[in-house]
């Protein structure tokens, strides 16, 4: 199908979907215009599987009301249904704008041509706990082995989009490094993700850090692709330890990545309101230690 074709289904859908009484679950939201800072949980992750009320108390208390989450399983966030994990956050003055959930091959029936019960169901949850975005973090090996599956797939996120604006939601992906290798000569798999998907139903969540490890960088994605990037990871890295990848993520002013600039940037030029701090690799350090320095480092910032 021509894309201009493809373009022309999409839009139609979404004016028909504005015209639809959107659930009674959705929260307020501040909107595009307004800078939140939060937290992705996953840097905090041992923490949460332990205790989660107390870790968020925690974190409550040092002054962070947005958090990510990374875990959504059986239709429940860290063991709590959508609606009591709401309550928690709400109760400590906390909301999640945003989550961690991988779309899959598996959750799109190519047969019906529609969408799995499992991630209708996911996609609802997102909308009962007041969430704003639904990320998805990896792409299947599949999906990128050659640039025909990965453009079908992208077609597959675009019909995401639709469904999750259904429910008042965005939809959105995340990097790792993979994305900035090349699929084929002159042209990267995050050029088709971002060329074959409709920017008004996939929002993207650039991870400044983990585009490292794909000898990347941030300032010329941004300049490439301005207003694609809703959200961004704030990340820092240092040279990893481990020796498994060129880096591994640190503390926010400790590192090579100009995170500062790169959050300025963000905000001017890539359309970015939703900054959330991560921190995978804490060199020894606590990492709820880690999270209260890396929050006073962004409001020394100025967000």
């Amino acid at each position: 199908m021509p894309t201009s074709r493809r373009r022309f289904l999409y839009t139609s859908s979404m004016a028909a979907i504005s015209t639809l009484v959107l659930p009674k679950y959705l929260s307020e939201w501040h909107g595009a215009n307004t800078l939140v800072t939060g937290l992705q949980l996953y840097s905090v992750r041992d923490a949460m599987k332990q205790n989660p009320l107390q870790t968020l108390q925690q974190l409550s208390e040092m002054g962070y009301t947005q958090v990510e989450h990374a875990n959504y399983i059986d239709r429940k966030f860290y063991g709590y249904s959508a609606k009591a994990f709401k309550k928690i956050l709400s109760n400590l003055g906390m909301n999640m704008p945003s989550g961690h959930t991988v779309l899959q091959p598996k959750h799109w029936d190519s047969v019906k041509k529609d969408f799995t019960k499992e991630w209708k169901h996911t996609i609802e949850d997102a909308a009962i706990a007041g969430q704003q975005y639904v990320i998805s973090p990896w792409l299947d090996d599949s999906m990128r082995s050659n640039i025909d599956s990965l453009k079908s797939f992208m077609d597959v996120f675009n019909k995401c989009g639709i469904l999750c604006n259904r429910w008042g939601l965005k939809f959105g992906y995340h990097n790792h490094d993979f994305e900035f290798k090349e699929i084929m000569p002159g042209t990267t798999i995050y050029d088709v993700i971002l060329q074959n998907t409709d920017s008004n139903l996939v929002i993207q969540q650039l991870d400044m850090g983990n585009l490292y490890n794909g000898n990347a960088t941030v300032m010329p994605i941004l300049d490439k692709y301005p207003g694609r990037f809703a959200s961004m990871h704030v990340k820092n890295e240092i040279k990893a330890a481990d020796g498994k990848e060129m880096y591994e993520s640190s503390l926010l002013n400790n590192g090579i990545v100009p995170v500062k600039e790169a959050i300025d940037y963000g905000k001017s030029k890539g359309g970015t309101h939703l900054f959330i701090i991560e921190q995978e690799a804490y060199q020894g350090k606590d990492p709820i230690e880690c999270a209260k320095e890396n929050l006073r480092i962004m409001k020394d910032w100025g967000y």
